[in-house]
């Protein structure tokens, strides 16, 4: 199964005290780096979130966005400290008592004063945080995985298109391949014949240049490896697991068949052919860095 390193996914869970929202993005790169962004209070889970995505996921840049909202009321708790109300109570009562005037104190009055309330943070709940996190994740790495095949089955249509092209190339390299000998020999009569006039032509020396050029220009091997690799490649796409490094190396020995038939051409068609085919190679090899 091919799977595009290209994905996205989205996963939230939610209980009566809080709400968890997890994204996911990636885009090629030769191995897994894992970019996680979290709020501080879940800085306790980066290892465990860090190890379930790396059970689905095996290459690419994957950045991972984290939100948490709390609900304000499970999140704090308001407490009164009696003890400074008291005093701040005695003192303005006293006070008024020694200046001769009313004491209209209220419990709101007191309750603006420094220190009487106190909003504390309750302490969070690590399991019950752990619990919406991984529910959250599992969600959103579904969807992610998912988003990957779909990809990668479009460039899997794409690449078979591809390598069907290539073994079409090589089948057009193979009917061209013997014409070039034939008509070499040809040329190489017509030559001599001009040079020496009525002069007897030695066929046996003509057979032996003819051998040289031939095995001088014979890409007979190079199509031979070329019709393997491309049929290893289709192959590979049977497989069911992470095959892009595997396809990365076969698009590199492809290249190198191509290249060498280049540098034996001395036809007009063979080199068209040949930079048609390396070009074709070219655009599986840009394509086959997206592959995870």
């Amino acid at each position: 199964m091919v799977r595009s390193m290209t994905g996205y996914g989205k996963g939230f869970a939610e209980n009566t005290d809080a709400r968890v929202t997890i994204e996911m993005k990636s885009v090629n790169h030769r191995y897994l780096d894992l970019n996680i962004k979290l709020p501080k209070k879940l800085n306790f889970l980066e290892s465990t979130i860090r190890n379930k995505i790396s059970e689905s996921v095996f290459r690419g840049k994957v950045d991972v966005y984290i939100t948490l909202n709390e609900h304000s009321d499970a999140c704090y708790q308001v407490s009164i400290n009696d003890a400074i109300a008291q005093k701040y109570f005695d003192s303005i009562s006293a006070m008024a008592e020694k200046l001769g005037v009313d004491n209209d104190l209220k419990a709101s009055n007191i309750s603006r004063l420094p220190d009487v309330i106190e909003l504390e943070e309750i302490e969070a709940d690590e399991d019950g945080l752990k619990s919406l996190v991984l529910n959250a994740l599992e969600e959103c790495v579904a969807q992610f995985v998912e988003s990957r095949i779909a990809e990668g089955e479009r460039l899997e249509k794409d690449l078979l298109a591809k390598m069907d092209e290539m073994l079409s190339l090589v089948t057009s390299l193979e009917q061209r391949s013997p014409q070039i000998i034939e008509e070499y020999t040809v040329r190489l009569k017509t030559k001599i014949s001009e040079l020496l006039e009525d002069t007897r032509i030695d066929e046996s020396r003509i057979a032996q240049e003819v051998v040289l050029y031939a095995d001088k220009i014979c890409i007979d091997e190079e199509m031979v490896r070329l019709k393997s690799h491309v049929c290893e490649t289709k192959d590979v796409f049977k497989l069911d697991k992470e095959v892009g490094r595997k396809l990365d190396f076969l698009a590199q020995e492809l290249n190198r068949e191509a290249n060498t038939i280049l540098s034996k051409s001395t036809d007009v068609e063979i080199a068209d052919i040949g930079i048609t085919l390396k070009t074709l190679i070219e655009k599986v090899r840009e394509q086959i860095q997206n592959i995870e």
